[in-house]
């Protein structure tokens, strides 16, 4: 690579991974191209963005190299959204309640407020979405894992749902924008 007057040129390039597992598997290409959609969509032209290719390389792996049995693609989906909205500066608030600051009992998540939010809280808050304790440390551990370890757990069925729902309005509410799933076979 070298700089020429006004832009930068590429000699050659050789690929370390070529992701050739999306290839096969038309469900594992539809959630990669919502992915490549998504951070398309946040990142900009000579923007320093190593954390989120670091993210999108990452989960592009896990797709990828995910067998039957193995990860569930709309959890994997939730856990992207989550931690990119991390990246992006929207951390909700998960060790202590986001109105009374109580550590106990969280079993609620405001989308308006950020965060959890305690029994009492999340009952007068019309935004916040009622969560298990497992859901509840999926969030947790996507917050403050290591991007490595991120996608390293996995959740059953009922709290599977509680964190695609969570994820996909939190994500459209701080984005300002409805990302869909599309069917693009």
């Amino acid at each position: 690579m070298f700089k020429g007057s006004q832009t930068y040129h590429i000699n050659s390039v050789e690929p370390i991974e070529v992701f050739y597992n999306l290839r096969t598997d038309l469900d594992k290409l539809k959630y990669a191209v919502h992915i490549n959609k998504i951070v398309q969509d946040v990142t900009h032209e000579n923007q320093n963005c190593y954390k989120i290719l670091q993210l999108l390389l990452n989960t592009l792996y896990t797709i990828a190299e995910k067998k039957e049995t193995d990860k569930n693609l709309d959890m994997v989906l939730g856990v992207f959204k989550l931690r990119l909205l991390c990246i992006l500066g929207f951390t909700p608030q998960v060790m202590e309640c986001t109105n009374c600051k109580d550590k106990e009992n969280l079993n609620y998540f405001s989308i308006k407020d950020n965060g959890l939010k305690c029994k009492i809280c999340g009952k007068q808050d019309t935004s916040t979405i009622e969560i298990s304790q497992s859901t509840l440390n999926a969030i947790k551990y996507t917050v403050t894992a290591p991007p490595k370890k991120l996608y390293s757990f996995n959740l059953k069925d009922e709290s599977l749902e509680e964190l695609k729902l969570m994820t996909k309005l939190y994500f459209n509410e701080k984005l300002e924008k409805e990302y869909k799933l599309e069917d693009l076979f």
